[in-house]
């Protein structure tokens, strides 16, 4: 059985036993999170969407947190001598899909 679910504006397709890296939620390690916004649960021709699928929950353990690589930004105008660099570092947590009910 799989579920589409949404969080952190983006969607995801996960089933029971997988790892998800997603933004960053305020929890601890170790602590229960339950996602409530379902998009869709089904298991081959069997899907239920919409009004259905918002009745399911999908509950996984924290297993991780922390801050992704570096993306760093350098913007240059030629012959201006203007140079500017700047970096950022997405925070995340990452997921243990426990169960789909």
């Amino acid at each position: 059985m799989y579920a589409v679910i949404k969080t952190g504006g983006k969607q995801y397709r996960v089933a029971e036993g997988d790892v998800v890296r997603v933004e960053k939620l305020n929890a601890d390690v170790g602590s229960e999170v339950t996602f409530d916004e379902v998009l869709m649960v089904g298991e081959g021709a069997d899907i239920k969407a919409g009004k259905d699928a918002e009745k399911a929950t999908v509950t996984g353990v924290i297993t991780e947190a922390g801050r992704g690589q570096k993306v760093v930004i350098f913007k240059k105008r030629r012959r201006k001598n203007y140079r500017l660099t700047k970096g950022h570092r997405q925070s995340f947590t990452t997921v243990r899909i426990a169960k789909i009910g």
